[in-house]
């Protein structure tokens, strides 16, 4: 995990390899963001000048590399673009300065120390620039540079580059309460995030549902937080019919794991449920050629709760969160589930299995039901559930849906708060009917138009009666297939990490909406 420090160093004396200066788009050219005053003085007060000359506008995630004039202990100064100039007496937004933090990071791979003289108005813009850096410099490279895995630079070696290593915050301020909170909580936020991100890009051969469970109960243990793993003949005895039929035609044995982070002071629980399906091959119902590459991500939901719990404990939140792992392998075999069974569920409800592929809502049901007899104050489930919610929503947002309008509404104020786009869904009753099977409770599919809020249905289904209750559908944001972005790798991006430890910490706070 790349090292953060808040330096009292000026951005002229700070010794590093580069130092990262903001700068925006102006009505007559890039103009220079605060922060960065003494390296515009360095350049004798031309430094946006010498950005216009190199083709720079000050475009949101832009980034213009110079060689540092005399006068600066650094060698190369990089110019990172923060977008439109806010209106006067505004301070840039949030998400704008971590997209800003993280690309400039992205472009800072391979080196050792770099300082960010990013504009810094109060503590949340530290929250924002130093999540943004921390998670730019992510990198998932276990798999690569061959043997030589103590090798700290890598690309001598064969291998990748690796992270930069060290990030200073110049403007911040060490002494101040505020910002040193604000740098802690950073680093533990996307510490979880780069954790959920190196699980859903760790290969399906090695994260199995047992090796998924067995980095919890490790991780769970020496954060304080309390586990239980019931294995395959748990399962079955307990009459979890919806994973163990999902699991079954699999060598590799489903679990269901439960985190219990708890506080003495605490007077809320909230429930965290995770689609874990470590590899979606489509079961019976195949999926098609080019739809298998990247399932790998289909455990994502339950990547983004473990990371959570985790976050929650060592924030020390004044809330008890739980979170379950739904974990499974669905496979094709002559074990396997197949179209027209029927499957009894932990409720007892008994589902008619139309297609395999929509598995998740199987699993699901089963840790949304065990969830609620817990009786939470609320439930939210995160899953990579459904395609149709890609098509609605495109690859960066999230559906939301929810059985409490108010509760819905304050997720999405909460994703967008912290960078997280989303969008809230409906449940139109009249969907639900497209799922009704002569022959047992519940069909696991209804109409195809409309996909997603079925599955939200299915799902709601499962929830014990007065819970409050909220289905995040990240199918789209949880895997990203393009080239990076601000501060999102290619691949596994963490979704919804974000949104539900604020929801946390909301909820421990009183302050929910």
């Amino acid at each position: 995990m790349t090292a953060l420090t808040l330096s009292t160093a000026g951005a002229a004396t700070l010794r590093a390899d580069a130092l990262v200066v903001g700068v925006a788009k102006g009505p007559k050219g890039p103009v220079v963001a605060a922060g960065a005053e003494a390296v515009d003085k360095a350049f004798d007060g031309k430094l946006a000048a010498v950005l216009d000359a190199m083709g720079a506008s000050g475009a949101e995630g832009e980034v213009t590399k110079l060689p540092a004039p005399a006068g600066l202990k650094v060698p190369v100064v990089l110019a990172v673009g923060l977008g439109s100039l806010p209106e006067q007496d505004e301070s840039y937004d949030e998400e704008a300065l971590r997209r800003a933090a993280g690309a400039a990071a992205r472009a800072l791979h391979g080196s050792k120390k770099a300082a960010f003289a990013l504009p810094l108005d109060d503590a949340s813009a530290v929250t924002a620039v130093a999540e943004g850096a921390l998670l730019g410099a992510y990198a998932f490279t276990a798999y690569q540079g061959g043997e030589d895995k103590a090798a700290k630079n890598g690309a001598k070696n064969g291998g990748p580059k690796q992270p930069l290593a060290e990030v200073a915050l110049l403007g911040a301020k060490p002494r101040d309460k505020e910002h040193k909170a604000a740098a802690e909580r950073a680093t533990v936020v996307a510490t979880e995030v780069n954790i959920a991100r190196d699980l859903v890009n760790t290969p399906p051969n090695d994260l199995t549902p047992e090796a998924f469970a067995a980095v919890a109960t490790a991780t769970a243990k020496e954060n304080g937080v309390k586990v239980q793993v019931l294995d395959e003949k748990a399962l079955v005895k307990g009459g979890y019919g919806g994973i163990m039929g999902v699991g079954k035609g699999s060598e590799n044995p489903p679990r269901l794991v439960k985190l219990s982070y708890t506080h003495p002071k605490a007077e809320k629980t909230l429930a965290f449920v995770g689609k874990g399906i470590t590899y979606d091959s489509g079961g019976i119902s195949l999926k098609p050629a080019g739809h298998n590459e990247t399932m790998k991500c289909d455990m994502a939901g339950a990547a983004a709760v473990f990371a959570s719990v985790i976050a929650a404990a060592k924030l020390g939140l004044q809330v008890n969160v739980t979170g379950w792992l739904a974990l499974a392998e669905n496979m094709p075999s002559g074990s396997a589930t197949k179209p027209g069974d029927v499957l009894r569920m932990y409720s007892g409800k008994t589902v008619e299995v139309l297609n395999t592929d929509a598995e998740g809502r199987l699993v699901l049901g089963d840790a949304l039901t065990r969830a609620s007899e817990e009786n939470p104050d609320a439930i939210v489930d995160v899953a990579t559930l459904t395609g149709a919610m890609v098509l609605a929503l495109g690859d960066r947002t999230f559906g939301i849906m929810a059985n409490d309008d108010a509760f819905r509404t304050s997720i999405h104020e909460i994703a967008e708060e912290v960078g997280e786009a989303s969008w809230p869904m409906p449940l139109p009753e009249d969907l639900r009917k497209t799922m009704d099977s002569p022959t047992a409770d519940i069909a696991n599919m209804g109409v195809r138009m409309g996909g997603g809020l079925v599955a939200g249905l299915f799902l709601q289904e499962f929830v014990g009666e007065g819970i409050t209750w909220a289905h995040l559908d990240i199918a789209g944001p949880a895997f990203h297939e393009g080239a990076p972005y601000g501060y999102t790798p290619k691949g596994g991006t963490g979704s919804a990490v974000r949104t539900l430890v604020r929801l946390a910490e909301r909820t421990a706070t009183g302050d929910l909406g």
